[in-house]
């Protein structure tokens, strides 16, 4: 059944307006603040009518980092991101974003400036199909054709980039329906639906928990989205079930917490993955059953039924048989299970959850390593404690992105921002910036690698522009760190392409962009650094330097189920 709620919305009552100011002035109406973007000739309408309005205009210095701006920003805030550029390049260069908030369910608005109608197939300058490139990578678009359609359409697309299952909307704005003067706008009166699975499929779900003897929590990113957190947190404190989370659910469940054994996957926890793998009932919470989570997945959780909890009904069934399938928002499916738990007998698990406790307990990691160089996990693991409740990482991709998940401490899923589903390298730097304007008095520190940072450190002149002060942790080992790994285990050593030993002096770098830098070179510097990145009031930059042979462990290799994990010793050792 579905519960109705109305939207309203008023396009603006003045006279005659250009479709440029109209859309600026339906942003302002359905609260939007900030705007990621650059300027080009086909949008050079918009900001132009972007001048004087309320909407606070970021200038990213590429429309990547706009993209990524604006997907981390809705990350954090929970609001729709909105990003602009022009056609051509501008719009082209806004795809990787696009496919990364697609990838990860991130709600976004994406407007783009056209060449005019009249133009349109003759291959004018700057003139790109942009709404045929990114058909496979949005949840809806649209070429808007007549000035008064604007209101009706950037209504609908918010409508729809945060409904459901969210996800990026495109809008492609030809120059001349920018320039076109209209005095009846339209706007909408779209319903606000909220999927609520029947009650008998939640007491089917309540039959098989109660039935179960080795279940598990697999939480996913969807417990996010949804603002089912404190739900699932509910669940988890009801029954005392063990808890595992996928990488873009750090944080659902807070790190140390009873019973959570931490990240299962290819990087993830001995005790998260064998729990697993030895379940006899998954509760599968907002997760797609990714391949980085579930190993080979004809061998995954062999003995396990599932019950899965999704708002994308395609997403039931798709990779795994389910036993029972509750599709519709989270959060009021969660609580209608919830209260039926607490309504009846206690769920008497605790011979299971105390196994994997202690398991969990055996298999810690240890931060002691020998030598003076500087030991990333432990690094990471003490910046978070020392950053508190306040602390966000956004986070760039490769081995660091992995001791992140690892060994930082989250105490709420805003806390970890990262590209999940796409891995994108480039998204740290910018996902910093929108981080740190959603929240402006969270601690928010981007946790990069240099090859990651090379790819959008243009962003750096954004951070000083409007002087955002950023917290940027840069660890360098002169290498793609992670394909180095792969090639170092699975290619027989076979090293290409991956030495980065000619990056700039990244310190250097930043100061010429108007950041405070250091370096921190040896362990006994770390404790010092940190606080100095930690007290600093503006943006400041600390380039870290790690050993380039230094891999992330534990690893599920290709091909493996997840209970056949290599570690250090035993790995290195085969060398």
């Amino acid at each position: 059944m579905t519960q109705m709620t109305a939207v309203a919305f008023k396009p603006s009552a003045e006279a005659a307006q250009s479709g440029a100011r109209l859309l600026v002035s339906t942003l302002e109406q359905l609260g939007v603040e900030v705007v990621f973007g650059y300027p080009g000739g086909a949008i050079m309408p918009i900001y132009d009518a972007l001048a004087g309005s309320k909407l606070q205009h970021y200038l990213c210095r590429h429309e990547q980092g706009a993209a990524f701006a604006a997907d981390s920003y809705a990350r954090v805030s929970g609001k729709v991101g909105v990003c602009m550029a022009t056609s051509g390049p501008g719009a082209t260069n806004l795809v990787t974003g696009i496919a990364n908030a697609m990838l990860d369910s991130v709600p976004m608005v994406c407007i783009t400036g056209n060449v005019a109608q009249g133009v349109m197939g003759t291959d004018s300058f700057q003139e790109v199909d942009i709404l045929g490139v990114t058909l496979p990578l949005v949840k809806h678009s649209y070429l808007v054709r007549h000035a008064a359609d604007i209101p009706a359409i950037i209504q609908e697309a918010f409508h729809i980039a945060r409904s459901g299952r969210p996800g990026p909307v495109l809008i492609d704005l030809p120059k001349d329906v920018q320039f076109e003067l209209t005095s009846e706008p339209r706007g909408l009166h779209l319903p606000n639906e909220i999927a609520v699975a029947e009650p008998s499929v939640i007491a089917e779900a309540e039959a098989a928990i109660r039935a179960a003897r080795r279940p598990v929590l697999y939480v996913g990113g969807g417990a996010k989205i949804s603002g089912a957190v404190e739900a699932v947190r509910e669940f988890a404190a009801l029954t005392g079930i063990p808890q595992v989370s996928t990488l873009n659910a750090l944080g659902s469940i807070p790190t140390g917490q009873d019973n959570y054994l931490g990240m299962l996957g290819m990087h993830g926890t001995p005790a998260a993955n064998e729990a697993v793998q030895g379940s006899d009932l998954l509760i599968v919470v907002g997760a797609r059953f990714d391949d980085r989570a579930t190993g080979k997945l004809a061998e995954f959780a062999p003995e396990a039924g599932v019950i899965h909890f999704d708002i994308d009904p395609s997403e039931i069934g798709k990779l795994r048989s389910v036993a029972v399938g509750v599709v519709g928002d989270l959060k009021p499916n969660l609580e209608a299970l919830n209260q039926r738990l607490a309504d009846g007998p206690a769920i008497e698990v605790s011979a299971w959850a105390d196994q994997w406790r202690a398991r969990s307990a055996e298999t810690q990691v240890r931060y002691d390593a020998p030598g003076d160089k500087v030991y990333a996990p432990a690094l990471l693991n003490e910046l978070s404690r020392l950053a508190g409740p306040g602390f966000i990482a956004a986070c760039d991709v490769g081995q660091h992105q992995m001791w992140v998940a690892q060994h930082c401490e989250f105490s709420r899923p805003e806390a970890h921002i990262t590209s999940g589903g796409l891995g994108s390298m480039g998204f740290g730097l910018p996902a910093g910036i929108g981080a740190k304007l959603a929240e402006p008095d969270a601690v928010v520190v981007t946790i990069t690698g240099d090859g990651g940072v090379m790819m959008n450190i243009q962003e750096l002149a954004t951070v000083n522009r409007f002087n955002i002060p950023l917290k940027i942790l840069l660890l360098d080992n002169s290498r793609l760190g992670m394909v180095r790994q792969w090639q170092e285990f699975f290619f027989e050593r076979n090293f290409s392409e991956v030495d980065l030993s000619d990056n700039p002096d990244f310190v250097k770098v930043a100061e010429a962009f108007g950041i405070e830098a250091f370096r921190i070179e040896r362990r006994d510097q770390v404790t010092a650094g940190l606080e100095r990145l930690l007290a600093a009031e503006g943006p400041i930059l600390a380039h870290v330097i790690i050993d380039p042979a230094e891999n992330v462990w534990p690893l599920v290799p290709p091909g493996k189920n997840n209970a056949q994990m290599m570690h250090a010793a035993t790995a290195e050792g085969e060398l």
